[in-house]
């Protein structure tokens, strides 16, 4: 493929998707918890004290700005994105509100100001307003051509919206001006979604030694992507030693607790597995930690603690809808593997991809179509979130689910092995579906 050429021969990549891979909205107020700024404020040494963080001391310091050049949007800037920082560490994105109360304030002060059109860019794609976000990118782009960060947002808008080729030439562009930690995860990122799995672990790898020590909560990341890409090439024992370095660098941190989580369902530990994932939710409630909760649940016959798990999910998938359609797909997808409310998910999935054309959300459509019996549409549909080449295990086991209700045996066969082998424990419940329909096709 033309628009890989450089960017699969050099070694670099980003922190995928920044903004969309780094959480979820906050799923309720946390009254109870005083904002980080405002602690600050009353008392200036709880942000620079033992426990602060590099958000925490960026916070303080855009205050002091503001306070010397009320006038200026430096300082503002520095606010929004260090507020934006501060959701990422803490999982609480309600901090992007404030984030976006400071922008405002900023484009009140100078309109064009690059600075604050790049953060705004990087707000949206926080959002999942990805069209949008590309907009702002392309704007800061015009403004300044040669600013590697402005290629970022531009990546990861155009990766969200399906347009790979574009994608592959702005995370070139933002290596060849500055190969950082962000551009190697980037990279990563780009090379998993072609189905080079050694070349996003190579990429990954030289993104974790790449990133600032001073931001655990980027280093942390890092670590994970690393053992998530190392579990989809069966080496489970390595990439739970990566989730556990994350831990080190980053106590506590959400998303890696639910991939020890992950890591220990693989490893056949389901009450382990099961002490992880609640230790996650404790931290951030998020969509994904509720539904694999909710499967375990289910899978011990705990239906009372699956439902609650479950409702859980459909709370924060309906809180996102409503606000700006953020976790509409990942809803459809949910009721799909439950056969319930299938019309409605068909809306929903045929709604997100008028809107974008990733490959994730042809998928969601194409299994919301074979769950409503419309095969021939479903397989045109799965065709497309095929067309990289990427290893996934889900999207493999949709494919050959398809494959299987069309009569075609010999992808159904192909695909299902692939689910099975590259990852067994890649949803708890469907992954038995897969095995036991291959089984069936092999009696």
């Amino acid at each position: 493929m033309r628009a890989l050429r450089t960017v699969l021969l050099t070694l670099v990549a980003i922190g995928l998707l920044a903004a969309a891979v780094f959480g979820i909205r906050e799923v309720k107020k946390r009254a109870s918890r005083p904002a980080t700024d405002d602690v600050a404020r009353k008392n200036p040494a709880a942000a620079t004290g033992p426990r602060a963080t590099l958000a925490d001391r960026r916070i303080q310091a855009a205050q002091r700005m503001i306070e010397q050049s009320q006038m200026k949007p430096d300082g503002y800037n520095l606010l929004s994105d260090a507020y934006m920082q501060k959701a990422r560490e803490t999982g609480d994105f309600g901090f992007n509100a404030r984030a976006e109360a400071a922008l405002n304030q900023s484009s009140q002060i100078a309109a064009d100001d690059h600075d604050a059109l790049k953060l705004r860019a990087k707000l949206l794609l926080t959002y999942h307003r990805f069209g949008e976000a590309l907009e702002a990118a392309r704007r800061a782009q015009t403004q300044r051509p040669d600013d590697p960060g402005v290629y970022g947002a531009l990546t990861d808008a155009l990766v969200e919206l399906g347009d790979y080729e574009a994608a592959v030439d702005a995370v070139q562009k933002m290596v060849d001006l500055r190969p950082d930690a962000e551009a190697y995860a980037r990279v990563s990122y780009i090379r998993a979604l072609h189905g080079d799995t050694e070349g996003a672990i190579e990429a990954m790898i030289v993104a974790a030694k790449a990133a600032n020590p001073r931001d655990p909560e980027s280093v942390a990341w890092c670590r994970v992507q690393l053992g998530d890409e190392l579990m989809n090439i069966g080496r489970m024992d390595v990439a739970e030693r990566e989730y556990d370095k994350a831990l080190v660098v980053f106590p506590d941190y959400h998303l890696a607790l639910a991939a020890k989580g992950r890591a220990r369902v693989a490893a056949g530990d389901i009450e382990r597995a099961i002490e992880f994932y609640k230790r996650a939710t404790t931290r951030v409630p998020s969509p994904e930690t509720a539904i694999a909760l909710g499967d375990l649940y289910t899978k011990l016959g705990r239906a009372d603690e699956a439902k609650q798990q479950y409702d859980l999910f459909e709370f924060i998938e309906r809180g996102g809808a409503a606000g700006s359609n953020t976790y509409s797909r990942q809803l459809a997808l949910f009721w799909a593997d439950r056969g319930v409310k299938l019309d409605e998910a068909l809306q929903i999935a045929r709604r997100e991809r008028a809107a974008r054309r990733d490959i994730y959300t042809s998928d969601a459509l194409a299994w919301c179509l074979f769950k409503n019996g419309q095969l021939t549409e479903a397989k045109a549909v799965m065709d497309e979130a095929l067309r990289l080449g990427t290893r996934d295990a889900r999207l493999f086991y949709h494919a050959g689910m398809i494959a299987d209700a069309l009569g075609e045996r010999r992808d159904a066969v192909k695909y299902l092995k692939l689910a099975v082998e590259i990852n067994p424990s890649f949803d708890v419940l469907q992954a038995d579906v897969a095995r036991r329909t291959l089984n069936s096709i092999n009696a």
